[in-house]
């Protein structure tokens, strides 16, 4: 099956000659839930903008659903929905009214229907006649959501949806997020909480400095480049580390109580073994000991200082 989205050798350069993005190659898989991540000014925004057909690109190509972003923009666009960054609604429209005005810019019929459904699965039905002024920061985003779901988009991009929403309306609306994916919607999302992506994504991708630095399928990426961590808890404190276990390039924390040895998942072997033999014989003795696997957001930090 031929991908959702495809972009092809894509690159922007503003007028002051700053290049926002530089040779970007990507798909995106139909019905997959994709997150694009990377530190402030990667490029992130300016390549769902571009995607989206809100910025013009300067080289490249952006096919969406079969339709060419520049050739094709009113097809390719009426296939997206947008939730950005930034909260634009009329602050004294009623929910119901600014949901169905946005299903109109796009030139579908009216469907009470669908818009009823739409504000009951995001918990909106009961604020539908509320003026958005009102509303709580996470609840107007929700409405940011309902807005962008409200002409049946295929492909929904979600830039940083959960900034500034508690903890609960989060988890909310990632169960939203589920049940659109569910219903056969592709999901591309951005966000800084790393945490959410490892939990929801089917794949990752890395942007860093305009560039795409890594794509991969997120249980292959943390199985490939995730390292574990031991944690070796002394019986007694000791003030440094013994040189003669450099080469181990151990760290020692809760005021010489405790000694972290990072290995290598990959590895054929993780020096563990002789670590600990090692340890005895320097007279170190360990009370207890536990492993602890790296993280996304372990992972991220590390693929963007070496980009």
């Amino acid at each position: 099956m031929p991908p959702i989205i495809s972009v092809a050798n894509l690159s922007k350069t503003y007028g002051s000659g700053f290049k926002a993005l530089d040779g970007i190659n990507l798909e995106i898989q139909r019905g997959e839930i994709f997150a694009l991540l990377g530190p402030n000014g990667a490029g992130k925004t300016t390549l769902i903008n571009i995607v989206c057909g809100i910025a013009n690109l300067s080289e490249g190509r952006v096919i969406v659903g079969g339709h060419d972003i520049d050739k094709e923009y009113r097809a390719a666009r009426s296939m997206i929905g947008l939730v950005p960054q930034e909260l634009h609604t009329d602050a004294f429209e009623t929910v119901w009214a600014t949901v169905s005005f946005s299903r109109g810019l796009f030139g579908k019929p009216k469907n009470p229907a669908h818009i009823e459904k739409v504000l009951k699965d995001l918990s909106l039905w009961d604020k539908k006649d509320a003026k958005i002024v009102t509303l709580s920061g996470g609840m107007k985003r929700r409405v940011m959501i309902a807005k962008a779901l409200s002409h049946e988009p295929q492909i929904l991009f979600l830039d940083e949806p959960t900034a500034g929403v508690d903890v609960e309306l989060r988890k909310g609306m990632w169960e939203v997020v589920r049940r659109l994916q569910s219903s056969g919607v592709t999901i591309i999302l951005t966000t800084h909480y790393i945490e959410e992506a490892e939990e929801m994504a089917d794949r990752i991708g890395v942007i860093n400095k305009g560039e795409i630095i890594l794509v991969e399928d997120k249980a292959s990426l943390m199985q490939k480049l995730g390292k574990k961590r031991l944690k070796l808890h002394l019986q007694h404190k000791i003030d440094t580390i013994p040189a003669d276990l450099a080469v181990y390039n151990l760290e020692l924390s809760d005021e010489g109580c405790e000694l972290t040895y990072n290995y290598d998942t990959k590895g054929e072997r993780t020096g563990i073994t002789s670590l600990l033999s090692d340890l005895r014989g320097a007279g170190i003795r360990i009370s207890d000991l536990d492993t602890v696997q790296s993280s996304l957001e372990d992972i991220f930090v590390s693929l963007v200082r070496a980009s």
